[in-house]
């Protein structure tokens, strides 16, 4: 619940900037010089650019939480089964126990959403980032049955 609050309020936070830096942008063009024209313009690329990324986040976090839900629901959420240190955090040894057994899951099964979706968490969970969100887009890719790049 906590990371769904710091993300709705970084989510405004991000629209009041974008919102203000647009406003400049749109001064900029008013003063009508080529040089606060282009400036102008320059800035209102910004928000636009930053609005676009911050609405594909949040299709992915809504379509990621979606599949953890419907995943819960069929009770195929994966155990936290991960060793952890005296400050609680993972332990490499056990993250990569875990990961090579997910892995092996969807070598056996590429083709099912549940495996990735889990592969996924075990990316995360091993501190690696990209290829947890790589394998989550697929696990939403074939949830939606659409055509999934290799």
């Amino acid at each position: 619940m906590r990371a769904k609050i710091t993300y709705l309020i970084t989510a405004a936070v991000l629209v009041v900037y974008f919102v203000l830096v647009g406003s400049r942008g749109l001064l900029l063009i008013r003063q009508g010089t080529w040089l606060t024209v282009t400036f102008g313009v320059a800035v209102l690329i910004l928000p636009l650019i930053g609005i676009w990324f911050l609405w594909k986040n949040t299709q992915f976090v809504t379509r990621a939480n979606q599949l953890a839900g419907e995943l819960e629901a069929e009770g195929g959420l994966p155990v936290d089964e991960l060793e952890r240190d005296q400050y609680g955090r993972i332990l490499r040894d056990s993250a990569d126990e875990v990961f090579a057994r997910r892995k092996a899951e969807t070598e056996d099964a590429p083709g099912d959403w549940r495996s990735w979706f889990r592969l996924a968490v075990a990316y995360h969970d091993a501190r690696d980032t990209p290829r947890a969100r790589k394998a989550m887009q697929r696990a939403i890719a074939l949830h939606d049955k659409k055509p999934v790049q290799v």
